[in-house]
C-alpha cells in the first residue's frame, strides 16, 4: 500500500503500487481489514497507533518502564529469519555471509562455551545452554526434553518414524538467530541514512520498505551465519551417531536466491489505539495458581494464554564498537516467560477508537506492548484474523459500524455465535470448527456441548473455578454450581430481578451454607424460588434447630435438576440421562438461547472519553469490564456481592469475636478474616503450630471457588495442632475434605473429644463438624489422622469462638 484514502475519518479505499511492472492498483471497500505485518493501512489512514515501549503513565502496567529516558522508542521484540533445512546426501558448509565473525555465535551451542567465556561478553548477554544435537524423540516436546537446536523445532523425523532417507526437515528457530530492532550494526546504519537521514533512528513501523529491506537483509545475513556456525564450529560430524548440520541444507520451498524466507518472523510491530488498549494487569499471573484473568471480558472473541515473553532486545557490541561482533541482552525491563492467566481477547480490541471503515488484524490490535508478547503466536494470529473477519461480515449484514458493533451486546453476540458454531461451508459442505472463547484446557471443537459451555461462559452464567482450567464435561455438577447457574441465567434473562436472601443471621435457610459462603445468595435465592413453586421442597421455620441442609458440593441428581429448571418455566433437560457438567450446561443453554440478555443490555459509551457507565471510576473507553463495577468479572446485575467484602450486599452476620485459620501452603494469599497456617512447627511468639513441620504436606486443587475449602494442609500419621488461648469453654469448627479427590478414614479430635472418626468425603465434598470444649491449660489442642496407613486426613479452615459469654 502506497496511500489510503479516506473521507470524515473514515477508510474507503487503498491504493496500492506493484513491486514489479503492473500498473497502480486501486481498490474501494466498506470495511478493510489491516492484517499486513507493519500495519501499512492503518499508518497511512491516519488513525492512531503505537509502537515501542509504553511507559507506566500510559497504562499504568507494573512492569512498564517509568521513565522515558530508560527506553529506547525502536526497542521492540526482535524479528527472526527462520530456516527450514532438509537432510541431504552429500556434506556441505555454506560461504560465511559477508561481515560473518564467529564471536557472535559463541553463545549459540555449549561446544563453543569455553570460547564464549573467552571473548569477555558482560554479565547477562545470551550465552550457550543447549547442544547442536542430540538423540531424542521429543516425546515429551521441544519444552520437555534437553533442549538443542536441531530437536528444537523439528518438522519431520524421518529416522524415529522409519520414513524414507531424504525427508528429514528442521526449522530453525534458535534464540540466537534474533535480530534486535534497533542500535544496528555500522555498517546498516550507514546504509540506513544513506536512503534518508534519521532513517536509522526509526522504529521499523515507520520505515519505508526499502528501508525495511536494508535491516531484513542484515537479518538474514545473521541467519546464515549462524547455520555457517552449526556446519562448522559446532559441526557434529566426528560422532558417527550424530546428525551433521553438514549433511542438511537450505530447502528451494520459498523460490528466494538465498533459499530464506520471503519476510522475517514478526514478534511485534504495530499496535492499534483501539476502542480498549488489553494491559498487563488484565492477563497477568496473580499467585502463581493457574486461573481465569483478572479481567474475563464480555466481548471475548477468542481465548488465549502464553507467557509475557520478551526474546533479548537489546544488542550489545563487544568493546563498544559497532563494527565487531554483537550479542543479545535484555533490557532492564524486559524478559523471558512472565507468567499469565487464562484470558480473552475484547473484540473492542480489534477496532480503532477513531476510524471507521477499519479492523486490525495480524498483531495490528488493541494491546500494549508488554501484552503484545503474549498474543504473538501463530495460532493468535489466525484467531485474531478470523474475529475480525466475523466483525466485518456482521457489521456489514447488520449495516452497522464496527464502533457499534462493538457497544450492542445482540451484534457482540452475533459474532460469538458464529465463532463458536460457523456456519456450514458452501463449497466443502462441512461445518469449520468453532473458536473456543472461554479458554477451557479440555474442552475439544468437537464436544457435544461446546457451543453451550462457550456462550454460558462468556455470559458468566456458568464458568469454571478460579485455578481450574478444566471444564470436565463427563463429570457430575455440584449442586452449588446449579444453583449459581440457574441463578444467574435468570437474572440474565429476567426471570428473575434480585438476588432475594436473609440479611439477619437467624433467617438464613440452611445450617450447611453460612454467610460467608460465596455461593450463599445464590443459594438462598434458588431455595425461595423453590419454595414460591413448590413448598415442600425446601425452606426453614427460621428456627436454628430446623435448619436443613443444602448439601451444596454434592452432586445434583435429575430430580434436582428438573426442579429447578421447572421453577423457572424453563423446558426441562431429556429424562433419564446422568446430570453430568456437559448435559447440564446443554439443558440450561436451550433453556435461555432465545431470551433477551439483560446484563450487558446497557451499552457502553466508547465514543466519549468522559462517560463511566458501570460508576467505577473507569470511562468506558479504558474499562475492560464496562459492565461491573467491583471489576471482579461478574456483572453487576448478576453479582451479589458488589461491594467486594467477600458476604452479598447487605447481610448482617453475628459478631464473631473469635479466630479462623486457613491451613494453606505459601503461595496460597492471606483470606479476608482468616489466619494462614502454613504448616509450621509451633512457635510461642506466634501463638500457633504444629508438632512437628507439615509445611511440605500442602495442596491447593483449583477445583472450588472457595479457597478456604480449596486448601488443605494434610497427614498420614497423627499431628497435633495446637493454639495459645485464655482458659474456657469455646466451640471449634473443623472443616475436612478435599475438593480434588475422595479422601476416606479421616479421623480429628479437638481437646480429646472425638469429632470425626472414618469419616470419608467425596470428591468435593467437605464435612463440618463443631465441637464445644473446654480450655484449661491455655493451649486449644486438635489432633488429625488416625495413623493408619494409605488413609490422609486433610484440614481446610478450623474456627475458634468463645462461648464463656453467651447464654
Amino acid at each position: 500500500p502506497v496511500a489510503v484514502d479516506t473521507a470524515d475519518e473514515r477508510v474507503t479505499g487503498v491504493r496500492f503500487a506493484s513491486t514489479k511492472s503492473a500498473p497502480p492498483l486501486a481498490i474501494r471497500a466498506t470495511l478493510t481489514i489491516d492484517a499486513s505485518d507493519w500495519g501499512d493501512v492503518i499508518r497511512l489512514s491516519g488513525a492512531r497507533y503505537l509502537r515501542g515501549p509504553d511507559l507506566k503513565s500510559a497504562f499504568n502496567e507494573p512492569s512498564a518502564p517509568t521513565d522515558a529516558s530508560q527506553v529506547e522508542p525502536n526497542e521492540m521484540n526482535p524479528i527472526t529469519y527462520c530456516m527450514v533445512l532438509r537432510e541431504s546426501d552429500r556434506a556441505g558448509v555454506i560461504d560465511p555471509p559477508r561481515g560473518y565473525d564467529p564471536r557472535t555465535y559463541f553463545g549459540a551451542t555449549i561446544v563453543t562455551a569455553e570460547q564464549y567465556k573467552a571473548v569477555g561478553w558482560p554479565k547477562g548477554t545470551m550465552g550457550p545452554f543447549a547442544r547442536p544435537w542430540i538423540e531424542s524423540e521429543m516425546k515429551n516436546g521441544p519444552y520437555g526434553e534437553t533442549p538443542s537446536v536441531y530437536t528444537h523445532r523439528r518438522l519431520v523425523d524421518r529416522r524415529h518414524l522409519n520414513l524414507p532417507v531424504g525427508s528429514e526437515l528442521v526449522l530453525v528457530n534458535w534464540p540466537l538467530q534474533d535480530y534486535p530492532t534497533y542500535n544496528f550494526p555500522r555498517h546498516v546504519n550507514e546504509a540506513l541514512e544513506a536512503n534518508e537521514p534519521g532513517a536509522s533512528r526509526k522504529n521499523l513501523v515507520d520505515m519505508t520498505p526499502n528501508q525495511r529491506r536494508i535491516v531484513f537483509d542484515d537479518a538474514k545475513r545473521h541467519t546464515l551465519g549462524l547455520l555457517h556456525y552449526l556446519q562448522t564450529l559446532a559441526d557434529s560430524s566426528d560422532d558417527e551417531n550424530a546428525v551433521s548440520f553438514r549433511r542438511m541444507e537450505l530447502t528451494d520451498e520459498f523460490g528466494t536466491a538465498d533459499r530464506l524466507p520471503w519476510k522475517p518472523y514478526v514478534r511485534e510491530g504495530l499496535r492499534l489505539d483501539a476502542l480498549y488498549m488489553l494491559r498487563e494487569t488484565d492477563v497477568r499471573d496473580r499467585d502463581g495458581v493457574q486461573s481465569w484473568a483478572d479481567h474475563m471480558v464480555h466481548d471475548n472473541v477468542f481465548g488465549f494464554q502464553f507467557n509475557i515473553d520478551f526474546h533479548p532486545t537489546k544488542r550489545i557490541f563487544l568493546n563498544d564498537d559497532n563494527t565487531g561482533p554483537w550479542a543479545h541482552i535484555h533490557s532492564s525491563y524486559r524478559h523471558w516467560g512472565t507468567h499469565t492467566d487464562r484470558a480473552g481477547f475484547p473484540l473492542r480490541c480489534l477496532v480503532p477508537a477513531r476510524f471507521d471503515g477499519l479492523l486490525g488484524a495480524g498483531k495490528n490490535l488493541g494491546y500494549t506492548s508488554i501484552v503484545s508478547s503474549a498474543v504473538r503466536l501463530h495460532g493468535h494470529g489466525m484467531m485474531a484474523g478470523q474475529a475480525a473477519a466475523t466483525v466485518a461480515a456482521v457489521a456489514l449484514d447488520e449495516k452497522r459500524t464496527p464502533r457499534e458493533v462493538a457497544a450492542r451486546i445482540e451484534s457482540v453476540r452475533q459474532v460469538q455465535s458464529l465463532l463458536v458454531e460457523p456456519p456450514v461451508d458452501r463449497f466443502t459442505g462441512q461445518r469449520p470448527p468453532g473458536v473456543l472463547l472461554w479458554p477451557y484446557h479440555d474442552l475439544p471443537t468437537d464436544a457435544d456441548c461446546f457451543e453451550a459451555v462457550n456462550q454460558l461462559s462468556v455470559r458468566t452464567v456458568l464458568v469454571g473455578s478460579p485455578g481450574q482450567q478444566d471444564f470436565r464435561p463427563s463429570e457430575p455438577i455440584p449442586r452449588r454450581e446449579v444453583a449459581r447457574a440457574a441463578i444467574r441465567a435468570a437474572l440474565a434473562t429476567g426471570s428473575l430481578t434480585r438476588h432475594i436472601y436473609a440479611v439477619e443471621d437467624n433467617q438464613r435457610r440452611f445450617r450447611d451454607v453460612d454467610f460467608y459462603d460465596p455461593d450463599y445468595a445464590a443459594i438462598e435465592t434458588l431455595a425461595a424460588q423453590l419454595s414460591e413453586t413448590n413448598p415442600a421442597s425446601l425452606g426453614t421455620d427460621g428456627k436454628e434447630t430446623t435448619r436443613r441442609e443444602f448439601k451444596p458440593d454434592h452432586p445434583a441428581d435429575e430430580s434436582f435438576v428438573r426442579e429447578v429448571f421447572t421453577a423457572f418455566d424453563w423446558k426441562n433437560p431429556p429424562a433419564g440421562e446422568p446430570i453430568t457438567r456437559s448435559n447440564f450446561a446443554i439443558g440450561l443453554w436451550d433453556a435461555i438461547r432465545e431470551h433477551d440478555e439483560l446484563a450487558f443490555a446497557s451499552s457502553p459509551r466508547f465514543e466519549s472519553s468522559d462517560v463511566d457507565r458501570d460508576g467505577d471510576g473507569r470511562t468506558d473507553r479504558d474499562d475492560p469490564l464496562p459492565f461491573d463495577r467491583d471489576n471482579d468479572s461478574v456483572p453487576d446485575l448478576l453479582d451479589s456481592d458488589n461491594d467486594e467484602d467477600g458476604l452479598a450486599d447487605g447481610v448482617k452476620p453475628p459478631p464473631f469475636t473469635g479466630r479462623r485459620f486457613n491451613f494453606a501452603g505459601p503461595d496460597t494469599a492471606d483470606l479476608p478474616r482468616y489466619t494462614s497456617d502454613r504448616g509450621q512447627p509451633f512457635d510461642a511468639k506466634r501463638g500457633f503450630g504444629w508438632s512437628r513441620d507439615l509445611s511440605e504436606n500442602h495442596r491447593r486443587r483449583g477445583r472450588s471457588s472457595d479457597v478456604a475449602r480449596d486448601t488443605f494442609l494434610f497427614t498420614r500419621e497423627t499431628d497435633r495442632w495446637e493454639c495459645m488461648i485464655e482458659n474456657g469453654r469455646y466451640r471449634v469448627t473443623l472443616c475436612l475434605g478435599d475438593s480434588g479427590h475422595a479422601q476416606p478414614g479421616q479421623h480429628a479430635r479437638v481437646e480429646g473429644q472425638l469429632a470425626a472418626d472414618n469419616v470419608s468425603t467425596a470428591e468435593g465434598e467437605h464435612h463440618l463438624v463443631t465441637n464445644t470444649v473446654e480450655v484449661i491449660d491455655g493451649r486449644l489442642t486438635i489432633d488429625i489422622g488416625s495413623g493408619r496407613p494409605g488413609f490422609n486426613t486433610c484440614l481446610n479452615w478450623l474456627s475458634i469462638e468463645r462461648l464463656d459469654d453467651r447464654p
